[in-house]
């Protein structure tokens, strides 16, 4: 996606990592370039923006003098429609702090900022599995569990800037307590993090995901009901997210969407949840991988 006459700069915040990307009027990537997130500084927040304001100029400079730009930042986390702080970040140095009015008083240019989540819902739809929806649904499953909503090419967010925030919709009030502070979130449940907690409370073995989705494959019996009760959370979570918001399609994001099983079992539990007898909903593994974050970014900002 482009717009005419206008560059795109986009920055992707992780935890790890902070990848920078330029775009030209056309789409075309002009730089990119990836840098260690700060961490266990004196001050981790005001190290992350120095470096995300020293990402973004070093992009401006290849910019031609006069020509137009945005910023687009997409963060894990999101912004108080309110007050502008930032809440809920895995980057927990930011909490609290007006991360974007920052980055705007440094570089004397508007700054888009979204939520991760958002970002790669808005690239799937844009030029992903999502593409040619009018409503796309996006759901990020690996370490955690989150999601976003994009009609008609641009996001929602909603009243208080979560919407789309699936994984903390409480579906078992007895379930394991989430650090949100809500009981059975989704993401208690199907996240791989989840499972694997899950997994070892149950039978007393620490697996990774990938080691309990190998074993289900090879028979073994306690990964196989692990897995099983997964493909059931995933079930009913999606099931009822069809049921109220009936979306033309669902694309699936994470470390967890290379889980075959999902489009195939997987969506034979979510028709068995959802409130239609025989929803035809699409369920797509994303397209863009690892650069969905930063093409949401860089289009969040315009």
């Amino acid at each position: 996606m482009s717009a005419p006459n206008v560059y795109q700069i986009g920055i992707d915040l992780g935890g790890t990592k902070i990848e920078s990307v330029l775009f030209d009027p056309q789409g075309s990537e002009l730089l990119r370039e990836r840098v260690p997130t700060p961490a266990g500084t004196v001050d981790d927040h005001k190290a992350i923006v120095d470096r995300v304001s020293r990402q973004v100029s070093a992009a401006a400079e290849k910019i031609p003098p006069g020509a137009a730009y945005t910023i687009g930042v997409c963060i894990p986390g999101i912004v108080d429609a309110r007050t502008g702080l930032v809440q809920n970040a895995n980057t927990t140095s930011l909490i609290g702090h007006p991360f974007r009015a920052e980055l705007e008083a440094r570089l004397g240019h508007p700054v888009g900022m979204e939520n991760d989540a958002n970002c790669f819902t808005l690239a799937e739809a844009l030029q992903g599995a999502g593409r040619g929806y009018r409503m796309v649904f996006g759901i990020i499953m690996g370490t955690g569990c989150g999601g976003g909503l994009c009609l008609a090419g641009r996001l929602h967010s909603g009243l208080h800037g979560i919407a789309g925030e699936w994984g903390h919709f409480s579906i078992d009030p007895r379930g394991t307590t989430c650090f949100c502070g809500n009981r059975g979130c989704i993401e208690t449940k199907i996240s791989g993090t989840g499972v694997t907690r899950n997994h070892e409370e149950r039978c007393g073995r620490r697996l990774r995901m990938e080691e309990i989705v190998d074993g289900y494959r090879q028979g073994d019996g306690q990964c196989r009901a692990t897995f099983e009760t997964f493909l059931e959370d995933f079930g009913r979570s999606v099931g009822g997210l069809i049921s109220l918001l009936d979306p033309d399609a669902i694309v699936i994001g994470g470390g967890l969407s290379h889980i075959d099983e999902l489009y195939s079992l997987g969506r034979e539990r979510v028709r068995a949840y959802a409130f239609h007898p025989k929803a035809q909903t699409p369920i797509l593994k994303n397209q863009l991988g690892d650069s969905a974050g930063i093409y949401g970014a860089a289009w969040a900002g315009l």
